[in-house]
């Protein structure tokens, strides 16, 4: 209940904001008066030497049998069975027994942690040594509440257990769900081991502009915002590409940025508006220099997550070992859908062929409007996408969809570009990066002409970074990875909202 929903005419009511709570809030509360009253605020507290954690002392427990540790965490059990007492304590690395007696905290001492409840935060000292049962535990010498839990945490067998909620208060999720917090620390590990195998390859990390005033390098509806101090409207990144670029252009030669990018569009279990990513440009390669990367990463990744180069997700066994299987987009919608677009002459014999198949769904805009490019590609995103499950390379993009592109020598109507999928899911993006500043030009001014028919994810013309062009850019490959969806398959999430800590949610009436 709000507060506007107990506010009398004097504003806030107190004693009904009292009576709003649960029985179990009261008790706490009321736990906590008491505390304050006789001067032992556990609020005022404001650290504890905590020495050890959970993992530690039962990785060493032959170094520290009989020795002290100070450990703090939350209490998740409490068992009375008369003279003595157990706590699972849990912290960062998991949960340890603290068994607690009279003898060993003193009678008062003791008969006050007993009035402690489920959730509290509590700081032991003791020992450390191993039950009758064999479990390692921490015998108690000295006990503290150290913060005091006036909301009590979800009931002990049902848990917390409903997405919606486990989203919205993901503190609880993680406290009360150990494989939540695995997946957060395996995250951590993917990126920092994506950073290091670019570090150690001589790449540079750089920050990019977040704010700016055009959109571009992806394909994507941007979210709008506006700066007071210069009267001006600004977009959220919507990739990082342009300026990377632009680093190359500076003879940086191998750079990325790995942070996050904004894209207003909807959300599912493979999307949400705010997302990371990785963006790296090396010079003097190309898109196959690319996919030799892209499968090393995501492979060493893998090992550095899992232990192994071989992983399941969501039942189904993936191989992220070198190498990954290789496939133009023309072969893959000509195995999986048994369409054969080397046959089809022109734009005007592709739209026939749309209808004939009934590509209307998959079009990204106005059949008219449409090129062979645009319609093979809707072909590949009906038919071939679902069925790359094992890692995969498509390779050799139309032209028309691929603004940013090199065209592939000998055929101007594809260019040297891939994508990466894996389990039906694009993973990574990449060219063989389009160096030319006249063409370049071009390329934007006709996406503009598809913003002026509607499209509002083509590509914004940005005439400074043509012009970087013309300063030179040397040959060069680029690619971007999709990192919540590798983090998706290394933890066996079913949604990207299950690893990215706090996901974009509508606010709750």
């Amino acid at each position: 209940m709000s507060q506007e929903d107990i506010a009398g005419e004097d504003g806030f009511d107190e004693e009904a904001a009292r009576a709003s709570l649960s029985e179990q809030q009261r008790i706490r509360r009321e736990k906590l008066a008491k505390l304050q009253a006789e001067g032992r605020d556990p609020f005022a507290v404001v650290t504890w030497n905590q020495s050890h954690h959970s993992a530690e002392i039962k990785e060493k427990f032959e170094e520290l049998e009989n020795k002290d540790v100070s450990v703090a965490g939350r209490v998740m059990s409490f068992r009375d069975i008369g003279k003595a007492s157990f706590i699972d304590l849990q912290d960062r690395d998991g949960r340890i027994q603290v068994y607690l007696n009279a003898d060993g905290l003193g009678a008062d001492a003791y008969a006050e942690v007993k009035t402690w409840d489920m959730g509290d935060i509590i700081g032991v000292e003791g020992y450390v040594f191993k039950t009758r049962r064999g479990e390692i535990s921490v015998h108690a010498k000295r006990m503290v509440l150290l913060t005091k839990a006036i909301e009590p945490l979800p009931e002990k067998f049902h848990g917390l257990k409903d997405p919606e909620q486990r989203y919205r208060r993901r503190y609880l999720d993680l406290v009360m769900n150990p494989q939540v917090m695995d997946t957060f620390k395996k995250r951590t590990r993917i990126i920092r081991a994506v950073r290091e195998y670019l570090d150690e390859r001589e790449y540079i990390e750089v920050e990019t502009p977040i704010l700016g005033t055009i959109a571009s390098g992806a394909a994507a509806r941007p979210f709008v915002t506006k700066s007071n101090a210069l009267n001006l409207q600004l977009y959220l990144r919507i990739a990082t590409e342009l300026y990377l670029k632009r680093c190359i252009v500076g003879g940086m030669e191998r750079v990325y940025e790995m942070g996050k990018d904004f894209r207003n569009e909807g959300i599912d279990i493979r999307h949400n508006p705010e997302f990371t990513m990785i963006e790296l440009y090396q010079a003097y390669a190309d898109y196959n220099d690319m996919m030799e990367l892209c499968e090393n990463i995501c492979a060493h990744a893998a090992q550095v997550a899992t232990g192994s180069t071989t992983i399941t997700y969501q039942g189904t066994e993936l191989r992220f070992a070198p190498p990954w299987r290789r496939l133009t987009m023309m072969d893959a919608v000509k195995e999986y859908g048994g369409i054969d677009f080397a046959s089809v002459a022109s734009d005007e014999d592709a739209r026939s062929l749309a209808v004939e198949k009934g590509l209307a769904d998959e079009l990204k805009k106005k059949l008219k409007d449409c090129t062979k490019g645009d319609i093979l590609n809707a072909a590949f995103e009906k038919y071939a996408e679902k069925e790359l499950i094992q890692p995969t390379f498509i390779i050799d993009y139309p032209a028309d969809i691929s603004p940013l592109t090199k065209q592939k020598p000998g055929d101007p109507s594809m260019t040297e570009r891939f994508e990466a999928f894996i389990y039906g899911r694009e993973i990574a993006n990449a060219y063989s990066e389009l160096n030319d500043p006249i063409v370049q030009d071009d390329r934007f001014r006709q996406q503009a002409k598809e913003r002026e028919l509607g499209d509002d994810e083509a590509y914004m013309l940005d005439e400074d970074f043509v012009s970087s062009l013309e300063v030179g850019m040397p040959p060069t490959g680029g690619m971007g990875i999709g990192i919540d969806r590798l983090i998706m398959f290394l933890t066996d999430s079913y949604s990207i909202r299950d690893v990215i800590l706090y996901p974009t949610m509508k606010p709750v009436n």
